[in-house]
Parts: structure tokens; C-alpha cells; sequence
């Protein structure tokens, strides 16, 4: 049976999938479940040292579907940041720890830019004993105004300096996670983990309208009539988060046609980070969805809608759905194979390289040339030889 566990920046997770930042991490009642049902971590709902500004709407969610199977594979949310007081996350922290000595509970927190602020919310949750920060500069649609989340996070100036205020402090992890909303994300994640972050995470939400209702003419979801962009996730952003995670791991651990790869062909052996963890989010609902994310790179897997669709039981058969690719690919581990698809990724002059040379070489084998020294034979050596002269 090979082994699910994996070690990031210190913490021993019995399993790589870990509740995304979302409603399923939203109280501690919750969290015991997840907990209870075999997640390898918890991530709480994002939260702040005011929460008195966070009002939420309902509806807050709009789906996409398949018209023929019903399925849902896009799934929209206006969701804010927790709107639960302070104190009371601090003793739910606690106290989820005293039942939980050994579940890996990760605290994201996201505040204005303010060094003060990040400093007491990052020194009153380690005290409170979470195991590791997840710092959310990544919120596509909540308290923009405040200059939090995204607006944050598009900044790699501002996020790089903000990483620095809670490192300066932190005695534990600390992961960045990532907005999709921009264009090159290698470089916000480098200002963070120059900044001493342990880890990034990505993706986040992509912002999106997701659709107009034909009968009404309103966006969805509509509120009083009204709506705004929101977050999309689920299957259908998968692509698109799995894209980025590529562009992560080739930064961090290098791969890439010409760059040196291990010698078992896994884990690449150049990159700028070697040392740091990267935890990958986006549409993942099976053991085949976490296993692609892992071969470009991921530690860690994070699933939050998918848990809202089918349940924290999900754990067991991301689980079993992770252990079978395993099993057929004769991995025992999750390093034996991490990272081991980021060297084939290469530029498109290159592919029409090697395309052209496919071919050259089809062409000469199908006119009977020798193109390697092993094709000679005694019996046609002299018409091996006369097939490779240029001027006859």
C-alpha cells in the first residue's frame, strides 16, 4: 500500500489533502469533522481582528451545469471573509487543538495594510497554538476598498513587505496564497517567499460574472436585483489552476526542457526554491485531479467546493482515488513522483525542434538509412553504405 504521508515545512500530514479556506472550515464544529473524517489539515475561513464590517448577502453562490448529465463543474460565490468576532476564533482555536493535539489546523488571516494589525492578529493566532499561517492576498471580490485581499495581492511591493511583518514575528509556517487575477503569478509569489515565507498557495477564486438569467436580465446571484463579480471555482477552473501551479513549480523547483531532473526522473534538481512547499488549489474532486497537481510540483492539495458538493468524506476517496494511481505507477510515496512532469513543458520553437527532427528520422528509417550505429548489418553493409551517400 504505498504511503500518502508527506512532511511540509515540518508538519506531518498523514495525507496531502488539506480543507481550503472556505465554508468548510467555518467554525470549529466544522473542523472537528473534517478532523474526524481523515483531511490531512484544516485551513480555516479567512479571518480578521474586526469582523464587524463583514456583512454577507444571500443568495451568495451561482452554479453552472452540465445541460446533459445535471452535473455542477462552475460555481460562482459573493462569499466575504468570516463574520465571526476575534476572541471567538482564538478559543475555537484552542480549544480545536486541546481535542486535536495532532491535526494540523492552518490559520488564514488577512488584514488592511497595516503593520500593527498583521503583527497582533499573526502573535494572538500563534498563541492560540494554530500550526501554521496561510495569509490571504488573494480574495477576488471582498473589502477591495479596505485594500485587502486581491488588491493586496496584485502588489508584489505591498504583499512582499507584508509577508515581512508577519515573518518578523511568525514561529511557525507561513504560506502566501496567490491571486489568479493577474498576469505573471511568479512574481507575487517570489516577493513572498523572498520575504521568508515558507510556502505558497495557489490558485484562488478567478473573478468572473458567471452568467445572466435570460428571464429576468439580471446577473447571478441577484440580490435585491443586483449583483457583482464573484469567485469562480470548481472543475472548471481546474485548467487554469493547473497552468499556474506549473508556472509556480518551474520557478521553484525548476523541470523544463534542458533543465537538469533528478536522477529517478521525479523531483527537478535546479530551481530557485527547492526548500519552500507549494500547496495547489482548483477544481480537484478526485484522486486523478490531486495527482496531476503533485506531478507539477504541489505538496499539498486543497479542496474547499468540492467539499460543499460532496461532503468532508470526500477525504476517503481522494484518498483511495490517490493511492490506486500510486499503486499503478508502482510509487511508494509522494516525493517519488512530485514535480516529475515539469520537465516536459518547453517553449513552442522547441516543440517544432524535436517535431522536425521526428521526422527527419521517420523519413530516413522509412528510406532504409542507418541512423544509428546499432542499424548496420553485415549482410547489407554496402547498401547501408551507398544510401548514405549525398552525391551519387
Amino acid at each position: 500500500m504505498p504511503d500518502l504521508s508527506i512532511t511540509v515545512d515540518g508538519l506531518k500530514l498523514p495525507n496531502p489533502f488539506v480543507i481550503g479556506s472556505g465554508p468548510p472550515g467555518t467554525n470549529a464544529n466544522v473542523i472537528s469533522k473534517a478532523f474526524d473524517e481523515g483531511w490531512g489539515a484544516v485551513i480555516a475561513k479567512t479571518i480578521s481582528l474586526d469582523s464587524s464590517k463583514v456583512v454577507n448577502v444571500a443568495p451568495r453562490y451561482a452554479r453552472l451545469r452540465d445541460p446533459k448529465s445535471n452535473d455542477v463543474f462552475g460555481w460562482q460565490n459573493i462569499e466575504l471573509i468570516s463574520d465571526r468576532p476575534f476572541q471567538v476564533w482564538v478559543d475555537e482555536f484552542r480549544k480545536t487543538k486541546d481535542k486535536y493535539p495532532k491535526g494540523i489546523l492552518i490559520a488564514s488571516i488577512m488584514e488592511e495594510y497595516r503593520k500593527d494589525a498583521w503583527i497582533e492578529i499573526t502573535e494572538r493566532c500563534q498563541e492560540a497554538g494554530v500550526d501554521a499561517f496561510e495569509l490571504n492576498f488573494s480574495c477576488p471580490h471582498g473589502l477591495p476598498e479596505r485594500r485587502m485581499g486581491a488588491a493586496m495581492g496584485q502588489d508584489p511591493c505591498i504583499l512582499e513587505e507584508v509577508c515581512g511583518w508577519v515573518n518578523s514575528v511568525a514561529k511557525v509556517p507561513v504560506w502566501a496564497k496567490m491571486t489568479p487575477n493577474i498576469t505573471h503569478i511568479e512574481e507575487p509569489a517570489r516577493a513572498a517567499l523572498r520575504a521568508g515565507c515558507e510556502g505558497v498557495s495557489a490558485i484562488n477564486t478567478i473573478l468572473s460574472v458567471t452568467s445572466v438569467n435570460l428571464d429576468t436580465l439580471r446577473p447571478e446571484p441577484t440580490v435585491e436585483g443586483y449583483s457583482v463579480p464573484g469567485g469562480y471555482s470548481c472543475i472548471a477552473v481546474r485548467p487554469i489552476a493547473l497552468r499556474m501551479v506549473m508556472e509556480l513549480g518551474t520557478m521553484m523547483f525548476g523541470g523544463g526542457s534542458g533543465k537538469p531532473i533528478s536522477a529517478d526522473g521525479s523531483l527537478p534538481i535546479k530551481g530557485e526554491y527547492l526548500d519552500r512547499s507549494l500547496s495547489a488549489i482548483g477544481g480537484v474532486e478526485t484522486g486523478d485531479d490531486a495527482a496531476q497537481f503533485i506531478l507539477l510540483g504541489a505538496h499539498t492539495v486543497q479542496v474547499c467546493t468540492g467539499v460543499m458538493k460532496h461532503g468532508y468524506p470526500l477525504a476517503k476517496t481522494l484518498c483511495a482515488g490517490l493511492g490506486a494511481f500510486m499503486e499503478k505507477h508502482k510509487f511508494d510515496s509522494i516525493e517519488q513522483f512530485r514535480g516529475r512532469s515539469l520537465r516536459y513543458f518547453t517553449t513552442h520553437a522547441e516543440l517544432v525542434r524535436l517535431q522536425a527532427q521526428a521526422k527527419a528520422a521517420e523519413a530516413a528509417q522509412r528510406a532504409g538509412m542507418v541512423t544509428k550505429d546499432t542499424q548496420w548489418t553485415g549482410d547489407k553493409f554496402v547498401e547501408q553504405s551507398e544510401k548514405l551517400v549525398a552525391n551519387k
